[in-house]
């Protein structure tokens, strides 16, 4: 693992960052995040619980801004999206044999994703419009904690599905992996789409992201984005 601004990050290629997901989804059960720069500034400044985050089996590094950073610090952080390890899991053969529950995209997402893997096994777990404590977020994690699956994609809002794959665990779910994958299934169906190869080389897939959806994401990555270097440079620059 290597060590960035508080985090943990898994080491190695995607091959065997994706064997690491597998075998998770086999053993005791525990969850995947895969931090970005909002979800690190939303951490540091403890929009997000720390134990909730810190407290994932594996965190993935899903921003090559973050791994540029990590950089000038003489330190190598592997970038493997969310949304490709998802890609990648469903298609690989080593995960042949899973079971995999989607929870966040509604039925006829579901079926599209089943029409697009046939031979992969899918559960769906209804998410309904949720908030962390309501009755309906208690049911919905008690429907999920008890529901036959091996890899529990969870694609709802950041921080929600990390959130939910730690209360699955208070549960007392006893096996399997969730995924915080976010878009990853909107990607998958076709109802979102991903920068073009270009902006993700150059690491601009930010900007596409904003220039698509402006509204959305201009506070994202116009107001608190740039609040990245200076966590950057109190976790790591100025530390101790």
């Amino acid at each position: 693992m290597t060590r960035f601004m508080t985090l943990d990050f898994a080491d190695g290629d995607r091959t065997a960052l994706l064997a690491q997901v597998v075998e998770r989804a086999r053993g005791p059960y525990g969850y995947v995040v895969t931090p970005n720069v909002d979800h690190v500034i939303k951490l540091m400044d403890g929009r997000v619980p720390a134990d909730v985050y810190r407290g994932a089996a594996l965190h993935i590094c899903d921003s090559r801004i973050l791994a540029h950073l990590a950089r000038l610090r003489g330190r190598r952080l592997s970038v493997y999206p969310g949304s490709d390890l998802t890609a990648d899991l469903l298609a690989s053969e080593i995960g042949a044999d899973l079971t995999y529950a989607v929870f966040g995209p509604d039925l006829e997402a579901f079926h599209t994703l089943q029409a697009r893997f046939p031979r992969r096994r899918f559960v769906f777990v209804e998410a309904p419009m949720l908030t962390p404590g309501t009755p309906a977020w208690l049911a919905a994690v008690d429907a999920a904690a008890k529901a036959e699956w091996d890899v529990l994609l969870a694609c709802v809002s950041f921080p929600k599905q990390e959130l939910f794959a730690h209360a699955l665990r208070i549960a007392g779910r006893e096996r399997g992996v969730t995924l915080c994958v976010g878009a990853s299934v909107d990607f998958l169906t076709g109802r979102q789409h991903r920068a073009p190869a270009i902006f993700q080389r150059l690491s601009l897939e930010w900007l596409h992201r904003l220039a698509s959806q402006p509204r959305r994401m201009f506070r994202r990555y116009v107001v608190e984005g740039p609040a990245i270097f200076g966590w950057f440079l109190k976790t790591e620059v100025l530390k101790g």
